[in-house]
């Protein structure tokens, strides 16, 4: 997988642009309303999601598994400590964060993956912490395409898998959580394809029950 984003990102640059993705708005009014101050971002890219977040005034900590994205961030987002660790092992971070948000990750993994990487999330939370998460939904125009390796789960290119949430699906990932807010957003792109939209679910959950 880090094989995969070194190798787009030294392609093509700043692939999304400089612009926030429209979650990461809604995203933060939830944390300023209930008082989050540390945010933890996995895939965390070059930060053109996490730069709104540590210019707002959170202490933001990113992980990337892309060593090229990270060397990217050190210039575009210079207030982001970000680490070159794997999404899906998060262990040797010491801080416990009282946000995270995290954008269109989760989707990239199969279900047992998903299940871990959700629970490597949820550790490195504080109690009642506040955790974002947006992933393609089943509206996606690329819903379907590709081989499907498991329900809903299309590998369009090899070794690339993408799951598609329903809201049920995405509901009984965290089915062990509080949930506060879910939702659809239109979240439009540019990225050498021409324009387009996305599709997304987002939800937001408490990492532990009060």
């Amino acid at each position: 997988m880090n094989e995969y984003w070194d190798t787009r990102y030294r392609a093509e640059g700043k692939i999304w642009g400089d612009a926030p993705s429209r979650t990461t708005g809604h995203a933060l009014e939830l944390f300023q309303q209930n008082g989050v101050k540390k945010i933890l971002v996995p895939g965390s890219g070059y930060g053109r999601n996490t730069k709104l977040f540590s210019v707002s005034r959170f202490k933001v900590t990113g992980v990337e598994i892309s060593l090229e994205a990270c060397r990217m961030a050190l210039s575009f987002d210079t207030a982001t400590r970000v680490f070159n660790i794997s999404v899906l092992d998060m262990s040797t971070l010491k801080d416990k964060f009282d946000g995270l948000y995290c954008f269109n990750v989760l989707h990239l993994f199969r279900e047992e993956e998903r299940k871990l990487f959700i629970r490597q999330c949820a550790t490195r939370m504080k109690i009642n912490g506040l955790m974002f998460f947006t992933v393609f939904s089943e509206k996606e125009s690329s819903y379907g395409k590709g081989g499907e390796v498991e329900k809903n789960t299309f590998e369009s290119k090899p070794g690339r898998p993408v799951h598609y949430f329903t809201d049920d699906d995405l509901l009984k990932q965290f089915k062990n959580m509080a949930i506060i807010e879910t939702g659809i957003a239109e979240d439009p792109e540019d990225h050498g394809e021409g324009p387009h939209t996305h599709i997304l679910r987002y939800i937001c959950v408490k990492a532990n029950r009060s």
